[in-house]
């Protein structure tokens, strides 16, 4: 199987370079490291991609921009592929209103560059489309609350289990990397159900990983335990650290992409995070690196939020799993953090 990675030197995109690799298929990475141009230094991803070249057998890198159509038609000419996994995005919240245009040329028109190219190509290739929770801009903040110690949670026992993929994705407040998201979004669903390809939406909650370039804008666990490991300062912004994210560890990730490869479901778009089992908040998450490493995380609390921000987001994954039996979470928290620990503090040292 001929396996096309955007993102690839990501932390999704190199999970699924690794796996793909193990499997024995044939690996074309896409990847020009804008991740250093959007966050400076701290975001660049060359060491991922060394580490990869130094890992797989069957993986191709090719430094090309999603932005540049011709690039993409040479490469689909190239090669026929069967799966697209198409990881490569600006990904941070706060970082897109620094650079709207941009944000929305890699985000929107890299999104159906790559989907028209594949339809010219290999129309019959699956292309797994990795979204965000963000399309829902801050409708989610609209389900009913309770503030308990340290944490947020869902007031109602319906909401249980979090947002489902019903919550809408239009009239809120989004910041404009959810914008330019929920276009990526929308029109792959379309090119699922317009066209009849075998396109899969996945809404990422917190994705995470040792494999993650963990930055301020971007990366909340990884940065997080970066900060812990290294002895730098965590700036909390709002709602006292009690907001509430689930996180999933990147393998968790790629096998539900491998489980809609085997069965895809055209157009269909799934919420894909941690749960509630694999749900913290700031404080709680504080609390758990310091057990795990015996040492104070530095933290000050900057009063104002980030616009947009989500006060309490829980992924239900009910229709995932409803989909697709076999797929299940198989990283708990605390195995990913330390994971996580021990990446960085071989990376970096420890304080």
């Amino acid at each position: 199987m001929q396996v096309l990675v955007t993102g690839s030197s990501g932390l999704i995109g190199s999970e699924a370079v690794e796996f793909y690799d193990r499997e024995g298929h044939q690996v074309t990475g896409v990847d020009n490291n804008m991740r250093a141009e959007f966050f400076g230094k701290a975001g660049d991803t060359t060491w991922n991609l060394h580490r990869l070249k130094e890992k797989t057998s069957r993986f191709e890198h090719c430094n090309i921009d999603i932005r540049d159509r011709a690039q993409l038609s040479d490469l689909f000419q190239s090669k026929h592929f069967d799966l697209i996994i198409h990881c490569a995005a600006q990904p941070s919240h706060d970082k897109a209103c620094q650079i709207p245009l941009l944000d929305f040329e890699v985000n929107a028109l890299g999104t159906i560059n790559l989907l028209e190219t594949a339809r010219q190509f290999c129309p019959e290739a699956v292309f797994i489309h990795m979204s965000t929770n963000k399309v829902y801009g801050d409708a989610p903040n609209e389900v009913p609350r309770i503030e308990t110690e340290k944490r947020y949670d869902y007031a109602n026992a319906d909401d249980y289990h979090g947002i489902a993929e019903t919550c809408r994705i239009d009239q809120c407040l989004h910041s404009l990397f959810g914008a330019s998201k929920t276009a990526a979004d929308v029109v792959a669903q379309e090119y699922g159900r317009y066209f009849g390809m075998k396109v899969g939406i996945f809404r990422g909650g917190c994705l995470t990983g040792p494999s993650h370039s963990g930055v301020e804008l971007h990366g909340f666990l990884s940065y997080l335990v970066k900060v812990a490991v290294t002895g730098g300062t965590y700036k909390v912004f709002g709602y006292q650290g009690k907001q509430v994210r689930d996180n999933i560890h990147s393998y968790d990730v790629i096998q539900a992409f491998e489980a809609f490869r085997r069965n895809p479901q055209p157009g269909e778009v799934y919420n894909l995070g941690g749960g509630r089992d694999n749900s913290v908040s700031i404080l709680e998450a504080f609390d758990l690196i310091e057990n795990l490493t015996g040492h104070k995380v530095n933290w000050v609390y900057v009063d104002q939020n980030r616009i947009g921000d989500h006060i309490c987001y829980i992924s239900d994954l009910r229709k995932l799993k409803s989909h697709f039996s076999e797929w299940q979470i198989t990283w708990n928290l605390t195995n990913i953090l330390q994971e996580m620990i021990a990446a960085e503090q071989e990376r970096y040292g420890s304080v």
